[in-house]
């Protein structure tokens, strides 16, 4: 337990609960209303990233703002051409309920970023990665989940896309094979706010019961 006074919140019974709480309320949110998010929400957001863990202190994520209508419409349509590629890979009953899924705020958002973790870094001089270099990525997917937290404590919703032709996105934003695409990031205020993730909602799957999955050997 912390000593009162000393400005550390590390075991406080209230700030624990808190937390968890955060934690439990945070959603893959793809549904957005219309309301602009100030650029200072944002900036507060983006810095929540340098708390966070990554190998070596290679701090290997970079974040491309996609700002211009330009540049929004032809990430929406690379997208919607590999979402269509990939309802073409269900059948039936499957496929209908892919096609009724909404998987993306990229019409909506008023704020997103593509995220890449560069895998070229020669900041923390290769430390840790000589047998895992896949670390960096995790490291930049760790930058990701404190910046949805710092959205989350905030009111404001991320959602996380994955569904992209990479090469294809990564050309048009103009970005070399050096950086590894991470996904596309969308911020802004939630249409609706819920405890259960939109997937167990809509029927796609339900969250495994019992929790996490642990071993002991």
């Amino acid at each position: 337990m912390t000593n009162a006074g000393d400005g550390n919140l590390l075991g406080d019974a209230d700030f624990v609960r808190a937390f968890d709480e955060l934690v439990r309320l945070r959603r893959d949110v793809r549904r957005f209303g219309p309301a602009g998010v100030a650029e200072e929400l944002v900036q507060e957001i983006v810095a929540a990233m340098q708390f966070a863990p990554s190998v070596g202190l290679s701090e290997p994520t970079r974040l491309v703002r996609l700002a211009s209508e330009q540049i929004r419409t032809q990430v929406l349509a690379n997208f919607e051409t590999e979402n269509e590629k990939a309802l073409a890979g269900y059948i039936g009953q499957r496929a209908q309920k892919y096609s009724s899924l909404k998987l993306a705020g990229l019409r909506e958002a008023p704020v997103q970023f593509a995220v890449y973790c560069d895998e070229a870094t020669s900041q923390g001089h290769g430390l840790g990665v000589r047998t895992m270099p896949e670390a960096k990525a995790y490291s930049s997917a760790c930058a990701v989940m404190l910046m949805w937290l710092a959205a989350a404590a905030r009111g404001l919703g991320l959602g996380w896309v994955s569904i992209f032709d990479v090469e294809g996105l990564s050309k048009l934003l103009g970005v070399g094979p050096e950086w590894k695409f991470m996904g596309c990031v969308c911020i802004g205020w939630p249409e609706e706010q819920h405890l259960d993730p939109e997937l167990e909602r809509a029927g796609w799957e339900t969250r495994r019961p019992g929790g996490p999955i642990v071993i002991t050997k």
